[in-house]
């Protein structure tokens, strides 16, 4: 047996969705592991029931306030351990606001520090600046900081309400009354009506369908716009219609414990004595809407945070950039050298004042302190005096940066969809840089990448392809127009198609073959019809049948009405009924579905349609068309359609007769029923002759292929997580140009089987201690690109993860298995060979192009994103639509959730939304890369300009005995980084940019820098503060020497302390909004208005506050009085200031202008030649479309996700009439294309 055969026989099912991490006990058994277990005939017989520890009485509310169901929430606190069905996202009220906001404030160490600095400067022994130098800062970043987070919240709290205070009829004492939906509690019986949104998890009671069928759409839940059906139990149908019915109604329902499972729900009703199996067809899941059923009614089994949708909602994780990170590390960093350079001042001042200050008369102040404990207070005033070098209102200028880059992405006219009305929305403010970042990209399929509707595009009849644009005649034309379908008064107007030669050839009637094609389309099927207002409304189990059956009703063959075993159809202008013997539906093992019917004219035939790959096994030896078939389903697969074919075979009355018999024997099997059936089926789906094939179009959004190619060249790896099955996602990754055809694609097994030999190397291997790490080799040696597909089950077999892992703990610990010993045992020995594989699974990925996992559930989504977040260190990006992408968005670094008819949980659990995949490009090539450069450029800048301005003290200490005394005036001090030098490096946080935004699109390498992190680093970090040494050193030393020994032009020497702090401020201001315009890249009037405003305010202000007038009013807080224009009327001294701006910024323009000549950037090399790059892009053509794949595949057929209607048809359940006792009138249906039509016009 090969690898792959081996690997196959004991792998996991591709088809099954595997279980996620909230299983019920009853899940642990052996045979939902696949593990034959001895059963020990000693071990006593389970109860029944034990693992349904949830309970709910209906129509009793206080019964669940009982001290049983009570648990421990605060201390000796308890409350009932049923949630509520409000919903509360908000995090302050108007009680809790201020002191919760400024404990959390506070919890950011820079806050903290500065308050402690506050607390030091009321000391007067250790004061040397004024406390106001510090309160006033702070007081304006916590206000502006406290005004933003209560914006943010007050839209939560509006979200909430909305959501919380919408109205449902619940039944209270005995009538229904309108109730918000947060006054709803577990027991309550809620009746819905036709369009209603699901308020909570309900057990569905009846309907006024027949046999209480109610169809609902869960879209909000997986982005599936196809309705699906849920049905109520026969008793509850029959005896709970009316109000009052449903009033006396007193059942217990137990069932399991809340939990994240979308797809299995096991409960009993008790009730008069009896007990009613229910499971998820009985269950209305919160976040649903109700479909084509007047009024349902339902009881709560779970409510609020309990409900299955909340509990796939994940935990809300606290996102940060990696430049927050990074720049609380510097922050640190800066700490830590402020407290080094404060004590070696400090110690200066001791040494100081031990050998002169002490000696000096003039100097003694009578306090009669040593030289340690005036060292002592030196550093603390040195702590106060340098605070500035971390400055205060950093993080209020990220915040301020942050919010507009957040307007300008919601004010994007090109990344508006007009057709839904829908913005761009940043729904945080705080992780726009991060969008400059990404490596990794995690797309869901249906509604993020597809739109979800099928089309009919292409067909193969009796060996001839049509769909292509021709004439009547069957010209081929390089343009078509769709053909007319006036003649047919049942068409779907929507309905599409270019080949007028297929229509032509139908009219005629005289193809037989191609008669038989669409009659067999509008007769093997599952779909149901209803009509409403003179129109055909059909309900499909899947878009796909949807599609074939509208398509056949174009072409003429028009499904009317069927009942329990009969189909009604209309073939061009004749209405037939034909009698329906058997209906096989379809299963995701048999990938396929065959009806048997009788002829009016007494003939037995059976219909079968499916998966090519079985469809061709079973087809008769001389059968027709194999060959020219085949090429066509090769040129459908080629074009990424997804195929079926069709086929038929006549039987005998003695074929039928003797089959029938097997099939009812196989019905009625109480053990091994769906294998019995199964091979039933076997039996009779044999010999077919081929009619033809049909190919359908999973609309993919536009602009999706040119997306993934662009991010593609940006160095971003897009992976798509998706619970559709293997061939749909492939065949979307085709479509969407994710895969290639020179990829070569790997599979869950053989991923499987290079992991186990990596691992049983390793294992051979001894571990080596000391030495240096090796690189691990690459898993994929041969050249070329390659892809991996994987599954749900693989996964989990792949990484060890949940019940398999657990199931064989616990038999371990019971004896029944002995512990790994081989390399031949799939199991890890410890955590750390785990771990291992779980590293090397990344690894392998991550040498792929592209990585599709399909039929993964919501958790398995998450954990994918967390593995390559936690061992790549890679900055990750999700994409959704559904609420089954909610975890997944949490969980990865940004979450951006796509709003249309797919409802609004993923976007109200995103980051960023909007409503079109190929938006996601301008988000990152755009916002993101300028929001990165901007913000990096404005910190880099804004450490240089501190350092600049702080370390002027430092080299002051060593003139002035080291006693702390500061360098400028204490209203410089505070208003420095307010006023004078904030305004110009915000606009360039807000409005830089090294090319505009179709240069940022048409050259995707831009984008790298930000991946790469080479923007903003220790290293850059470490530059600015050797910039900031040097400019401070420039600033101090140059006055300094131009005041020693000078006498001014009146004859007065200007070498006043006064004068000198004038000169240096002055030199300071303009040397650092003169290095903010070297840095500036994209000027605008706003920009050369700042950095002059800023200036201007700085001398108006100066001249103000060093004015006689103020210092009469408060003598003691303004004592320069005079000081700016003694000075600054000197010629000389301006003569200094324009010296010292001069040589602080000639080194500046000389390395930019070396390093923009001799090592050019890729931004620097576009932007030299970007006037050229603008005229191409207007000469430029529109480039064509992609083209489709060459490389010939097979395409297989996507059915539903779930089975058809089959079961409900051939039980009649959907047609029965309704008893006395629940006469309602059946409602009017919508259909799925209504459906289709309601969410494309939102």
């Amino acid at each position: 047996m090969s690898q792959r055969e081996r690997a196959d026989s004991v792998g996991p099912d591709d088809e099954v969705m595997p279980y996620s991490d909230d299983e019920t006990d009853d899940e642990l058994d052996a045979s939902s592991e696949g593990e034959a277990v001895e059963a020990d005939p000693s071990a006593p017989e389970p109860a029944l029931g034990t693992n349904l520890g949830w309970r709910v009485k209906v129509n009793d509310r206080p019964y669940h306030q009982l001290p049983e169901f009570q648990k421990k929430v605060f201390l000796c606190i308890k409350k009932s351990k049923y949630s509520g069905n409000g919903i509360k996202t908000y995090k302050y009220n108007a009680f809790t606001f201020i002191p919760l906001n400024l404990f959390e404030q506070f919890k950011r160490a820079a806050n903290l520090y500065f308050l402690a600095l506050l607390i030091l400067q009321i000391i007067p022994e250790i004061t040397t600046l004024p406390w106001y130098t510090t309160l006033v800062p702070l007081v304006l970043v916590l206000s502006i900081t406290a005004i933003k987070d209560l914006v943010d919240d007050l839209a939560r709290h509006r979200m909430d309400k909305e959501i919380n205070n919408r109205k449902t009829e619940v039944l209270l004492d005995s009538v229904f009354e309108e109730t918000k939906w947060m006054n709803i509690q577990v027991g309550d019986v809620v009746r819905l009506k036709k369009n209603d949104f699901v308020p909570a998890d309900m057990l569905l009671l009846s309907s006024s369908n027949p046999n209480s069928l109610c169809y609902v759409e869960t879209a909000e839940l997986d982005g599936e716009t196809n309705l699906k059906f849920k049905l109520g139990l026969k008793v509850t149908h029959e005896r709970l219609q009316e109000e009052n019915q449903l009033a006396r109604l007193d059942a217990l329902i137990e069932c399991e414990e809340p939990n994240n499972r979308l797809d299995k729900f096991t409960g009993t009703v008790h009730w008069s004595r009896h007990s009613y199996p229910v499971n998820l067809d009985h269950l209305l899941l919160r976040g649903c809407k109700i479909r084509n059923t007047n009024v349902c009614h339902g009881v709560v089994i779970f409510a609020g945070a309990d409900t299955k949708i909340m509990r796939n909602g994940g935990k809300t994780r606290f996102k940060r950039t990696t430049i927050d990170i990074l720049m609380n590390y510097m922050v640190y960093s800066i700490f830590a050298l402020l407290i080094l350079v404060s004590l070696g001042l400090a110690i200066g001042h001791g040494f100081w004042y031990e050998h002169v200050g002490s000696l000096a008369w003039y100097l003694y102040d009578g306090k009669g302190q040593d030289s340690f404990y005036r060292g002592f207070l030196s550093f603390w005033g040195y702590i106060i005096v340098l605070n500035t070098m971390v400055p205060i209102s950093l993080y209020v200028s990220v915040e301020v940066i942050r919010l507009g880059q957040s307007k300008f992405i919601n004010w994007d006219l090109q990344m508006y969809y007009a057709e839904k009305d829908t913005p761009a929305k940043a729904r945080t403010t705080t992780l726009n840089e991060q969008l400059g970042q990404i490596e990794y990209i995690f797309s869901d399929k249906t509604g993020t990448l597809t739109q979800n509707i099928m089309a009919f595009k292409k067909c193969n009849i009796g060996g001839k392809t049509y769909g292509d644009p021709t004439t009547d005649r069957g010209v081929s034309l390089d343009r078509g127009r769709p053909v007319d379908f006036s003649w047919n008064s049942y068409a779907d107007p929507k309905f599409e198609f270019l080949d007028h030669n297929l229509v032509a050839c139908i009219r005629s009637q005289k193809d037989k073959e191609m008669l038989e094609f669409f009659k067999l389309l509008s007769l093997c099927h599952t779909v149901m019809v209803e009509h409403k207002e003179g129109e055909l409304v059909y309900q499909a189990a899947s878009p796909d049948e949807g599609a074939l059956v509208t398509a056949a009703r174009n072409f003429g063959f028009v499904f009317l009405k069927r009942t329990q075993d009969t189909i009604t159809i209309q073939e061009m202008d004749r209405e037939c009924t034909y009698e329906m013997l058997a209906l096989l539906d379809f299963n995701s093992d048999r990938k396929r579905m065959s009806i048997i019917l009788r002829f009016p004219n007494g003939l037995i035939r059976i219909y079968c349609k499916g998966a090519d790959t079985v469809i061709y096994e079973r087809l008769a030896p001389n059968s027709p068309h194999k060959d020219t078939t085949q090429t066509s389903l090769d040129t459908f697969a080629n074009e990424t359609l997804r195929t079926l074919c069709l086929c038929y075979k006549d039987l005998s009355q003695a074929e039928w007769d003797s089959w029938s018999r097997k099939h009812q024997a196989a019905s009625v099997a109480t053990r091994g029923r769906d294998a019995a059936l199964d091979q039933v089926y076997e039996q009779i789906e044999n010999n077919f002759l081929l009619i033809g094939a049909t190919a359908i179009e999973d609309k993919l959004q536009d602009g999706v292929p040119e997306t993934i190619a662009n991010l593609a060249k940006a160095d971003i790896k897009i992976w798509v997580l998706t619970g559709d099955k293997k061939e749909t996602a492939e065949n979307i990754g085709y479509s969407c140009q994710l895969l290639t055809d020179d990829m070569n694609v790997h599979y869950g097994e053989d991923v499987n089987e290079k992991l186990r030999v990596r691992q049983a190397l390793r294992r051979n291997v001894p571990p080596t201690f000391g030495h240096k790490k090796k690189p691990p080799e690459p898993f994929f040696t041969e050249p070329g690109k390659n892809a991996l597909i994987i599954t749900g089950g693989w996964l989990n077999e792949i990484l060890y993860e949940k019940k398999k892992k657990r199931r064989r703990l616990r038999l371990r610990r019971l004896g029944r298995r002995p512990l790994p010993e081989s390399p031949s045992d799939g199991q890890p020995i410890n955590d750390y060979e785990k771990e291992m594989r779980q590293v090397d699974f990344v690894d392998m990925a991550c040498e792929c192009e592209a990585v599709i996992c399909c039929r993964v559930t919501p958790k398995q989504k998450a954990n994918v994103v967390s593995l390559v977040k936690k061992y790549k260190k890679a900055v990750t990006l999700s994409i959704g639509d559904g609420a089954n992408d909610v975890n997944m968005i949490k969980t990865a670094d940004i979450g951006v959730g796509i709003s249309g008819q797919e409802g609004m949980q993923a976007v109200m659990s995103s980051d960023y939304a909007f409503a079109q995949f190929k938006y996601l490009q301008r988000l990152l090539l755009v916002h993101g890369r300028w929001s990165y450069i901007r913000m990096c450029k404005f910190l880099r800048y804004f450490f240089f300009k501190n350092f600049a301005f702080t370390l002027v003290h430092f080299w002051f200490s060593f003139f002035n005995g080291f006693s702390a005394q500061v360098a400028y005036e204490d209203w410089f001090i505070t208003l420095y980084n307010v006023c004078y030098s904030s305004l110009p490096v915000l606009l360039v946080g807000l409005m830089d940019q090294d090319v505009n935004d179709k240069l940022s699109l048409k050259f995707p390498k831009l984008y790298l820098p930000g991946q790469q992190g080479v923007l903003f680093n220790f290293k850059k970090f470490f530059i600015s503060l050797f910039h900031g040494i040097f400019t401070s050193l420039i600033i101090f030393f140059i006055p300094y020497g131009a005041f020693l020994q000078t006498m001014g032009q009146d004859g007065e020497a200007p070498s006043d302390y006064q004068s000198f702090a004038v000169v240096t401020a002055s030199s300071l201001i303009i040397t650092v909004n003169l290095q903010i315009s070297l840095e500036t890249s994209y000027w605008t009037f706003v920009n050369c208005f700042a950095v002059l405003c800023s200036i201007a305010i700085y001398f108006g202000i100066m001249f103000d506050i060093h004015s006689a007038g103020i210092h009469v009013i408060f003598p003691s807080y303004f004592t320069f009085t005079g000081a700016a224009s003694n000075a600054l009327r000197q010629p000389y001294l301006w003569l200094t200031i324009i010296l010292t701006v001069g040589i602080s910024l000639l080194p500046v323009i000389c390395i930019q202008f070396l390093s923009k000549t001799i090592w050019p950037s890729v931004g620097d090399k576009v932007q030299r030649n970007r006037k050229k790059y603008e005229m191409q892009a207007e000469e430029e053509k529109r480039r064509p479309a992609f083209q489709r794949g060459g490389r010939s595949r097979r395409s297989a057929y996507a059915f539903s996700h779930s089975r058809g209607y089959a079961d409900l048809i051939a039980s009649g359940r959907s047609i029965r009439r309704r008893p006395a006792a629940a006469a309602a009138p059946a409602g009017a249906q919508d259909s799925i294309r209504e459906a289709n039509r309601e969410a494309e016009n939102i």
